[in-house]
């Protein structure tokens, strides 16, 4: 078969949060000839949301954005598939074959993409630190497909478990959740709210705070460690008043299939174990040829340029990007946001044939929420004086914390767009039942 080459002067490769938000925004004002975005998934969804999808509170198959509609909507091209290898010297990437699900047939052939500029925004993956059983027996919400093979691994285990309890044996189930980090506390505090929700579908014979028991092991002194002191003792309040245990200064040695055990020879017996510790770059990042940090990430300048690729681009968790302090970046949804923004002026000063913005990249902490359940969240707010920030809890920070996924979904969707969405997903809210049973 003869090679497939195509050519974009945009390349963006990643379709999360900042991937597609700048994909969107330069297609809107260059143009699919433009701008070309690559990514090995057919949709997008808000990362921050999987734990929603884990715990079976939001439909992934009505949250999911597809590409191939935003990029027809935004003025961008969308080449489906994963980037497998990079020549800088010919400015060519390759993107993978597509083989079916089942059986051998290959859908798309392995192609070629030459581009004038390369944006890698590939995002993370799970650090398992080297603990022995970690990959083989934990979940990790990296992407759609762990957090709807944990909502159905969930389902099958309360449904037995409720079977257990009619035949008079029950023993209920316990989840374990390995870091209490944010995706740790909103996995735990979602997944007590959904399995109160299940027992009203007819798990009638379980008591959930008996028979569906959860616990988080936190290496740190406090959940939340890396937030301020406050918003840490509100979510741990939180926590503990639904019944959810949480262990501190427990650090993890070993994981098998039905427990784990931490370095002062405690056991945790888990049915079901999620891996909620540490993020890494992609494995890729490593075979590229390009300089990367000591966590694999790829080290950039404070223009968001590759060091030593001044063609090339990183943005978001992949890349080691450093504040004007000289402290590193940190990998959250607001960086690659910011980032995404930077660059959009920067590429369409390029068009023009201007020179790009005189300003470095400079990252703003406008502060940080968690989501503790569907009807509350903490968090805290920084201010404009430096050092200034004000902790928020309650209803208040729900909604400011819902506005931050409907601000995601108006930078690819537009404002008309996205209310409409909203207000669909409130009516079907009403029509469905709380949780997807199956």
């Amino acid at each position: 078969m003869k090679e497939l080459t195509l050519r974009s002067d945009i390349v963006i490769v990643g379709g999360g949060a900042g991937g597609l938000e700048l994909a969107c925004k330069l297609g809107r004002k260059l143009g699919p000839t433009k701008v070309t975005l690559v990514d090995s998934r057919l949709y997008h969804i808000w990362k921050p949301s999987l734990h929603e999808v884990a715990a079976g509170t939001l439909d992934i198959h009505q949250e999911g954005l597809s590409y191939q509609m935003l990029a027809h909507d935004n003025g961008f091209n969308f080449v489906f598939g994963p980037m497998t290898a990079l020549d800088a010297a010919s400015k060519t990437i390759t993107v993978g074959a597509i083989v079916a699900a089942t059986g051998n047939d290959e859908v798309l052939p392995e192609r070629r993409l030459t581009y004038a500029s390369l944006v890698l925004a590939v995002g993370s993956t799970s650090n398992y630190f080297g603990v022995p059983g970690a990959q083989e027996h934990t979940i990790s919400l990296n992407a759609t497909e762990d957090a709807e093979r944990f909502r159905l691994r969930m389902l099958r285990l309360m449904l037995a478990a409720e079977q257990e309890h009619e035949e008079g044996r029950g023993t209920g189930l316990d989840v374990v959740i390995i870091g209490g980090g944010a995706t740790g506390v909103e996995l735990a505090a979602e997944l007590r709210e959904a399995s109160g929700v299940y027992v009203t579908y007819g798990f009638d014979q379980l008591d959930v705070r008996r028979d569906v028991r959860i616990t988080i092991l936190e290496g740190a002194s406090r959940v939340l460690a890396p937030l301020p002191e406050k918003v840490s003792a509100a979510a741990a309040d939180l926590l503990a008043k639904r019944g959810i245990r949480v262990v501190t200064d427990c650090r993890v040695t070993q994981i098998e299939r039905d427990k784990v055990t931490d370095k002062d020879g405690n056991v945790y017996r888990a049915n079901l174990c999620v891996w909620a510790a540490g993020i890494k770059a992609p494995d890729l990042l490593a075979t590229l040829g390009l300089p990367t940090s000591k966590g694999g990430q790829v080290e950039v300048d404070d223009r968001l340029r590759v060091k030593g690729a001044p063609d090339i681009y990183a943005l978001g968790d992949c890349a080691a990007c450093v504040d004007g302090n000289g402290h590193p970046v940190p990998p959250r949804a607001q960086a690659a946001h910011q980032q995404a923004d930077y660059l959009v002026a920067n590429f369409v000063r390029q068009s023009k044939g201007q020179a790009p913005q005189d300003k470095p990249y400079e990252y703003r902490d406008y502060g940080s929420l968690v989501s503790v359940g569907q009807s509350t969240s903490v968090g805290s707010l920084m201010g404009s004086l430096r050092g200034a920030s004000w902790f928020v809890q309650g209803w208040m920070a729900r909604v400011m914390y819902t506005s931050l996924h409907l601000m995601h979904h108006r930078a690819v969707l537009g404002t008309m767009r996205t209310g409409v969405l909203a207000l669909a997903r409130f009516l079907v809210r009403r029509a469905t039942p709380l949780v997807k049973l199956h």
